[in-house]
């Protein structure tokens, strides 16, 4: 989260949403598509160093695959696109409504109670840097929440969004007939998954080893990936959209794996 706002302050990116979830992230920024290449790329840079320190070991995220696609300012296409951002989180069953969701905009928008928080203008040069993990400065005025990251509201552009949406009830539109929101309903009860998403995570590195020796999914020829994601299916009740998210396959090619074994 920290990352984040510190790349706002450092490359003056113009972010519109974003979402953070355990094995991917989405943002919606307006600029070039060589300014989201470079914030992305260096997101990713600097996230790698955290987890080589937090963990000891070296963890690059150099090959994590990347996705840029161009918004069309028409037909409402900014509009969907964030709604379709901000909805991850309830596609993936973790809450009930995007607002609950802490690890990026969904409590942003058209919220008149937001802006608890301390100025950083508050905190010690030292202070700052144990909490940002980077000695870039920010602004002073913004404000970092009792949990120790910047909120989102301090560098996001809402004045872009709110004049997008133009109200409340517009949003909610767009939120609840958003094709992640579609998706959600339009699954059966007896298909949705029974296990949130982190709890499969912390189970797949211990499978992989159980069944093949092997420490991630990645390391896995594809006939034994097939049979990783069969049992994960089988013992966490997983539908295929939960089975792409945790092993960051394509829906497509998890799919594939699990019709064709």
């Amino acid at each position: 989260m920290n990352s984040v706002g510190v790349l706002v302050a450092l490359m003056s990116v113009v972010i519109l949403a974003f979402i953070l979830m355990s094995n991917h992230v989405h943002f919606v920024i307006y600029g070039t598509r060589e300014e989201a290449i470079a914030f992305v790329n260096e997101l990713k840079r600097r996230h790698s160093r955290y987890l080589t320190v937090k963990y000891g070991r070296v963890k690059s995220l150099k090959r994590n695959a990347l996705d840029i696609r161009m918004i069309s300012l028409e037909d409402e296409g900014p509009e969907r696109a964030i709604a379709y951002v901000q909805m991850n989180s309830v596609a993936a069953n973790i809450c009930l409504h995007s607002t609950q969701y802490a690890w990026g905009t969904g409590n942003v928008f058209f919220n008149p109670s937001q802006g608890a928080g301390k100025k950083v203008s508050s905190f010690s040069d030292r202070a700052l840097i144990r909490m940002l993990h980077s000695k870039i400065p920010v602004p002073g005025d913004w404000l970092i929440s009792d949990d120790g990251y910047i909120l989102p509201s301090s560098y996001v552009d809402i004045d872009y969004v709110h004049n997008l949406y133009r109200t409340p009830k517009r949003m909610d539109f767009f939120l609840k007939t958003s094709s992640k929101a579609r998706l959600r309903l339009e699954t059966s009860e007896d298909k949705m998954p029974s296990f949130r998403d982190q709890i499969i995570l912390s189970a797949l590195p211990d499978l992989c080893r159980t069944l093949y020796g092997k420490k991630e999914f990645s390391e896995l020829e594809e006939g034994q990936k097939t049979e990783v994601l069969r049992q994960l299916r089988y013992r966490f009740s997983s539908n295929v959209h939960q089975l792409a998210r945790v092993t960051g396959m394509s829906y497509e090619a998890a799919a594939k794996m699990l019709d064709t074994h």
